[in-house]
């Protein structure tokens, strides 16, 4: 399991604390994208047992921490975990069980498909993220309900050829375009979401959304 972290002392331990609580085997990789708030230091005390950490020299951003993260991963399943509490780890027991069986290569839980309870928040947006799943599902020929969701469960399989390139947030635009050229099997469930305002720290901006347009074509085209 891979966890990009970037200024996230605040959650950093309790989103340990429950992946730690679920029922699977796991490796943990934290990578730190050069915080300032306390989480690089934390994470350098707390480096051990079943924690693997690696530390960029600078602010990178998002899908570098990534790249970073499939680099040392050895799993034989994937998952990329935010540690800021917006995804709960118990909705893995959605998606694993469809990889374990030999059914899906690929699982994406989705924030727009589900019953499960969703802290109510910015309708705008709602609405650029359900633009976006509907240009981006154009281009690759797929019915996602949602194309930036966090929770992208793999298996190492599918990671050793994303030859991934996005810095930032795009890498969810590229993880899907590589992902449906490849053939993959792909699944979606619907998982919980409990999304943060900017003031709880939430990062990602309109400038992330007019790149994900960008990055539709860039990777549907080559």
């Amino acid at each position: 399991m891979i966890i990009p972290v970037y200024n996230e002392r605040a959650s950093i331990e309790l989103i340990l604390t429950r992946v730690r609580a679920t029922p699977y085997e796991k490796e943990l990789i934290v990578i730190d994208d050069y915080s300032t708030d306390g989480t690089r230091e934390w994470l350098q005390q707390h480096s051990a047992g079943d924690l693997r950490t690696c530390f960029h020299d600078k602010n990178m951003g998002k899908g570098a921490a990534i790249q970073t993260g499939l680099k040392l991963a050895t799993g034989d399943v994937i998952v990329i975990q935010d540690a800021d509490m917006e995804y709960d780890p118990d909705d893995w027991a959605k998606m694993l069980p469809l990889i374990a069986a030999g059914k899906a290569d690929v699982v994406f839980g989705s924030r727009f498909s589900s019953s499960d309870a969703h802290r109510v928040l910015y309708f705008w947006h709602m609405v650029g993220n359900k633009l976006i799943t509907l240009v981006s599902n154009m281009f690759t020929n797929l019915n996602l309900s949602d194309v930036e969701t966090c929770y992208k469960m793999f298996t190492r399989d599918v990671a050793r050829n994303l030859a991934l390139q996005e810095q930032r947030f795009g890498v969810e635009i590229e993880m899907t375009a590589k992902i449906a050229k490849m053939k993959c099997r792909i699944y979606e469930v619907g998982i919980s979401y409990a999304g943060r305002t900017y003031e709880e720290g939430k990062k990602i901006g309109w400038r992330d959304g007019i790149r994900a347009f960008y990055c539709i074509l860039k990777y549907a085209l080559r």
